[in-house]
């Protein structure tokens, strides 16, 4: 009813490696670089679900695509729909109606950061780098005007130049049209006195 001591050998060696492995497990489950890793592969998994969930699968992305020109058109319509049905809902209700249309993703992204980044207000460097940009924008800018300035005023030149020859001609013809009629009205009343003289 004892146990020998090649038994109990045995069994101590089990509880030896069995204690180990819970140690070693417990050791993993506490260390921060354990944690931090787990917390990692968590957050990279759920960046991975929204990103199948918006912009779909390898396999719809390849029956989309193998789809062909005919769907390509209502898939923009549904696009445009989805953006429409995003810009009413809040965030959570953006993702469910972009389901698998990157484009709309897109265009509610960009949306969502100029809003934001309307509602931040620009940082002293941003402002110094910004006058910056005015003052160069002005530096090289203003040959540019300049020129445009001087192409301006030569196109003015020549139609000015060119109307008022326009109205010379207009009122040249328009004399000579007049003296025309003047003439042929009076040759026209000379002739109806002599036929009725006759």
């Amino acid at each position: 009813m004892g146990q020998s001591t090649e038994e109990l050998s045995g069994d101590i060696a089990q509880t030896r490696q069995s204690m180990t492995a819970n140690v070693d497990a417990l050791q993993d489950r506490v260390s921060p670089s354990a944690i931090v890793e787990r917390r990692k592969e968590a957050a990279r998994s759920r960046v991975l679900g929204v990103r199948d969930k918006v912009m779909g699968t390898a396999g719809s992305v390849r029956s989309s695509a193998s789809s062909g020109a005919g769907s390509t058109k209502e898939s923009a319509l549904g696009a445009v729909d989805s953006v429409k049905g995003a810009a009413t809902g809040t965030v959570s209700g953006a993702q469910d109606k972009v389901q698998g249309a990157p484009l709309a993703a897109g265009l509610v992204a960009f949306g969502a950061g100029m809003i934001v980044s309307a509602l931040i207000p620009a940082s002293e460097k941003e402002a110094v780098a910004a006058g910056h940009a005015v003052d160069a924008a002005k530096e090289h800018g203003q040959p540019v005007m300049d020129q445009a300035r001087s192409l301006a005023q030569d196109v003015a030149q020549d139609l000015k130049g060119t109307a008022v020859e326009a109205a010379q001609e207009v009122k040249d013809a328009a004399t000579e049209g007049a003296q025309n009629v003047k003439s042929e009205g009076q040759s026209g009343v000379d002739e109806v006195r002599s036929q009725t003289s006759s």
